[in-house]
């Protein structure tokens, strides 16, 4: 059995379901830090997400955006990393992505979306895949 897990292709990304998805404030709050990160690392692990849920809770709202297309999940050793499948949904719906970002961006303190430092996220990364501890 494949630890792969499994992500629609481009063309079964559908506009309702992405939209539904992005209606939940904790997805998009896993959102808007992917987009954060992305000038740092095209990734991060879910453990860098702890502080937005428990663990239980967080996975189902990973495997919601990635069913839905919004994120793609890669799986390393006893990691998982996630990354926004920009180019997909560029392609789809051009636009929406950013424009999803940009609004979360002017709501981000209402909606409490600023609770991660990417460049620690980043770094605690590299740390890791270099089987460093963190400090």
């Amino acid at each position: 059995m494949s630890r792969t897990p499994l992500h629609p292709t481009r063309e079964q990304i559908e506009l309702p379901i992405v939209l539904d998805c992005l209606s939940d404030p904790i997805r998009l709050a896993i959102v808007h830090q992917l987009a954060r990160q992305e000038r740092f690392s095209s990734e991060l692990r879910c453990g860098d997400f702890s502080g937005l849920s428990r663990k239980s809770n967080l996975a189902y709202h990973f495997a919601k955006l990635r069913e839905c297309g919004v994120m793609q999940m890669r799986v390393a050793g006893t990691n998982r990393f996630l990354r926004l499948r920009r180019e997909d949904l560029a392609a789809r719906f051009p636009g929406l992505l950013d424009a999803v970002i940009n609004s979360a961006d002017k709501d981000a303190d209402r909606l409490q979306l600023l609770w991660l430092d990417p460049v620690d996220a980043v770094r605690d990364n590299v740390l890791l895949e270099a089987g460093s501890d963190i400090p």
